[in-house]
């Protein structure tokens, strides 16, 4: 079986290299032209979208001619391709994948819709690429993601909703009542819609990031083992600082802390940071 995802999953290109898994690019459109986001580091990004504030770039997710012709190039007869996407609450690129599916010359593929992003869909692209190197067939995958994106919380914070209103995900006026009461929401990804919904409120990044913790700690508990990946545009501190408190009030059997994708930084700017958990119950079966 081939794995084939999008960039909107922060998955590392050594990750995605080592396991054989194939990521389309979503783009960023920039004044000078489109560029797709695994041309920039995120620093590079950051420098770029700060230099041309008060505007902001646009993003745009993968052509289904691009899907057609991956799936394509990956078709082997008897062989399966399995397609994990952001969620179809935020991007239109699990249809764009469907739509290429259907105009993609001899390949059996099925499109999965992750019903989150970032973190929480690397965790599945990459459960979906261990289980397929362990044998798994395509049915159990399928049950494994099902298991995983039931269980996964998604939850994170921004230093300022400038770039959320610049991308008219909020409205200006919000924007500006945020700004002048010191609001950093603490949002989460809704299994219900696989969109985002806040989850909380507060007046500092360190209480946000408190916020953060008693939300998964309420969640999780203390005692169930747990994969947790820390995410974050441009504030290493913030994240460690985050890290340290998430093993401090939960049983961490896996921690890593990751950049956010330049693609999905557009409509954050380097000012957020949060969590993904997934119990390790949800990936039984795999080493």
């Amino acid at each position: 079986m081939k794995i084939v995802t999008d960039s909107a999953a922060d998955l590392p290109a050594d990750e995605a290299e080592a396991l054989g898994i194939t990521v389309a690019p979503l783009y960023i459109n920039f004044p000078e032209g489109e560029v797709s986001s695994a041309q920039l580091t995120p620093d590079e990004f950051y420098d770029r979208l700060q230099a041309m504030a008060p505007a902001i770039p646009t993003t745009a997710q993968p052509s289904q001619g691009m899907f057609s012709e991956y799936y394509t190039a990956l078709a082997k007869p008897g062989e399966d391709i399995l397609s994990i996407h952001i969620s179809s609450g935020l991007s239109g690129t699990s249809q764009s994948a469907r739509l290429g599916a259907t105009h993609a010359t001899g390949a059996n593929v099925t499109v999965v819709d992750s019903m989150t992003l970032s973190g929480g869909e690397r965790i599945q692209v990459l459960a979906a690429a261990f289980a397929n190197k362990a044998g798994w067939k395509k049915e159990a995958i399928l049950g494994l993601l099902d298991r995983i994106r039931a269980s996964t919380e998604l939850v994170f914070t921004l230093e300022t909703l400038e770039y959320l209103a610049r991308g008219g995900r909020i409205g200006r006026v919000q924007a500006l009542a945020g700004a002048l009461l010191h609001i950093k929401p603490v949002i989460h990804v809704s299994k219900a819609d696989g969109k985002y919904s806040t989850v909380g409120k507060a007046r500092t990044l360190q209480r946000a990031q408190e916020v953060i913790v008693d939300h998964m700690a309420q969640l999780y508990g203390a005692d169930q083992p747990l994969w947790v990946t820390v995410m974050h545009g441009r504030m290493a501190q913030q994240a460690g600082d985050l890290a340290q408190a998430l093993r401090s009030r939960m049983q961490v059997a896996r921690m890593e802390i990751l950049r956010v994708s330049p693609v999905l930084g557009v409509h954050t700017g380097p000012g957020v940071f949060g969590a993904v958990a997934v119990p390790m119950s949800a990936l039984e079966g795999l080493v």
